[in-house]
């Protein structure tokens, strides 16, 4: 197998692309040296030194002696990575249900800081005039699925006193409301795919149409026995080696 020579990697052109490089380098590798790390990225030892130390400093990687090591955040994300992905395998089916039984825009989102991020989204014509899309981003505290999350944060605590009133209220109740305030003419019902005895949502589902045809307490109803059912799929996904949940399908 030829060996690529520092001279022959093109040249970084951003900050970004150094790390990168630097994090790229420990793929199949137990730990790497400063001296094995400068061989493999084509980096000045200088450069490569100071990225290094900084993410072991922000825990990407952790530095024994002379030897760096993929560090315990890279492992958390990863493991945030797999969660996710199991929690949107298991949900898809019980979104269509969702979104068939009540005629209105099924969504699934996770909680990035102080916004959501939508990882599904069943809907009929409906669904084109609303902001979310899959892979996009709205401010958390606007949107039903964004509160459902919030509510079970750490953050909550540090959310303006207004907020913390209506999440305290929302782990009350176990759902959240969006009356309009995402969208004018709009309202949403979401609660959190959390399980019995856990502090923390993996994720939150909602259900969203137009205000004036919305009944909340049957749809309360309704998204809860959803997160209930995603919570069961998803933790028996968890137990079930991939390989053998493939070939059941």
């Amino acid at each position: 197998m030829a060996v690529t020579t520092p001279e022959q990697l093109p040249t970084p052109v951003s900050m970004i692309d150094r790390v990168v490089r630097i994090l790229d380098a420990f793929e199949g590798a137990d730990g790497l040296t400063l001296a094995q790390v400068v061989r493999q990225t084509g980096l000045p030892r200088s450069t490569a030194h100071r990225i290094l130390e900084h993410l072991a400093e922000v825990r990407y990687l952790r530095r024994e002696e002379h030897t760096y090591r993929l560090g315990m955040r890279i492992m958390e994300l990863g493991s945030l990575v797999i969660h996710q992905d199991r929690v949107r395998e298991a949900a898809t089916p019980y979104l269509h249900r969702l979104h068939q039984s009540t005629g209105l825009v099924a969504h699934l989102a996770v909680l990035d800081a102080n916004e959501v991020v939508y990882l599904d989204k069943v809907g009929n014509r409906f669904g084109t005039l609303l902001p979310s899309r899959v892979g996009g981003r709205l401010p958390a505290a606007r949107t039903g699925v964004g509160k459902a999350l919030l509510a079970h944060a750490p953050s909550a605590a540090h959310q303006p006193e207004r907020l913390r009133a209506e999440l305290a209220r929302i782990r009350e109740r176990g759902v959240a409301y969006d009356r309009e305030e995402a969208v004018r003419g709009v309202g949403c019902v979401a609660a959190p795919v959390i399980g019995a005895g856990d502090t923390s949502a993996l994720a939150a589902i909602s259900v969203c149409g137009p205000l004036h045809q919305l009944r909340f307490a049957r749809l309360a109803s309704a998204v809860r026995q959803t997160v209930a059912d995603v919570w069961r799929a998803a933790s028996r996904n968890a137990a079930t080696p991939r390989g053998v949940a493939a070939s059941r399908r």
